[in-house]
């Protein structure tokens, strides 16, 4: 008999009040610690269950412009919130223009910033290797390229990522372990494997390939649980932080915001997650200040991505 369930009917509706009728948890911005940039959602490739559906086609969320961030590195100084981490990404932020002067104010700024990239065609166009050699050599420890290494085998990331994208890459990472750059991986747990299996095989491939990341540092190597909206999962009530023990503040929306600009938009706006830039009701204003407001958790990836998969996308 065919299956006609639909996962989460009836659920994540209401911003303050589950299904069941208790009180929705909500995230206060306790701690903001990272603040992300969306450079804009194109992208070289299309991958098969991308966060953010990027690809070379999607241009939902245009470039950002080195202007526009530098505005809102100077409402984090105004508004006091003591980040200590710029984030970049995508899309792939090296198919945007102004990303090498976009990395080099965070830079200068002071923060420590981090790259999530493919490591790909657009980072190995000789006019941007030739933007990234100086930061590398002048901020070696402020920057850190996070490198998207779907499985540490060639057919599982290929499968992903499309034919030949493991060599592409690992020729990519290769290049920044030569240029002495720190770089990090980040990968999913998509497949019958524990994460047990999974870090012993990527610590192989790390070695084989002499790249300096600790395959058992979940900050140098980060694992992420598959985000598949088809799968049933709980609202997170206001009681759930005692059953569950986890803290609010452990959660990503209680340390992060990230900045967007959409198409025909006029200006960029600040989103409460960086795993939701298509939800509206994340969408927290064009300010830092508005985006202060806590975040009611009505979605499906705020339970099992961050509340019971306890994943950050931050360093």
């Amino acid at each position: 008999m065919k299956d006609n369930h639909i996962a989460n009917q009836g659920k994540f509706q209401d911003p303050f009040v589950t299904a069941k009728g208790e009180e929705r948890a909500h995230v206060t911005l306790s701690n903001p610690q990272t603040l992300w940039f969306n450079t804009g959602t194109l992208c070289n490739i299309a991958c098969t269950n991308c966060y953010i559906e990027s690809s070379p086609k999607n241009d939902a969320l245009v470039y950002i412009t080195a202007d526009e961030v530098s505005e809102y590195l100077q409402q984090l100084t105004e508004r006091s919130w003591n980040v200590r981490e710029i984030g970049i990404t995508g899309g792939e932020p090296f198919m945007n223009p102004e990303i090498i002067e976009i990395l080099t104010r965070s830079l200068d700024a002071g923060y420590d910033v981090l790259l999530l990239t493919n490591a790909m065609q657009p980072m190995m166009r000789k006019s941007v290797r030739a933007g990234l050699v100086p930061l590398i050599e002048k901020y070696r420890d402020k920057l850190t390229f996070r490198i998207s290494l779907d499985h540490f085998t060639q057919e599982k990331h290929d499968e992903v990522r499309g034919p030949g994208s493991f060599e592409r890459t690992i020729e990519g990472m290769e290049w920044l372990r030569d240029q002495g750059a720190q770089i990090a991986s980040a990968g999913r747990l998509l497949w019958d494997e524990t994460e047990e299996d999974a870090r012993r095989g990527l610590g192989e491939l790390f070695a084989k390939h002499r790249f300096d990341i600790d395959p058992q540092n979940p900050a140098q190597c980060v694992l992420f649980p598959e985000m598949d909206e088809n799968v049933e999962v709980p609202e997170i009530t206001t009681a759930c932080w005692g059953i569950l023990d986890v803290k609010p503040e452990s959660v990503m929306c209680a340390s992060s915001r990230m900045v967007i600009k959409r198409k025909g938009a006029a200006k960029p706006s600040v989103l409460a997650c960086t795993l939701l830039p298509y939800a509206p009701e994340f969408e927290l204003g064009e300010t830092l200040e508005q985006a202060e407001r806590p975040v009611r958790l009505n979605h499906p990836h705020c339970a099992k991505f961050c509340v019971l998969g306890g994943a950050s996308c931050s360093g």
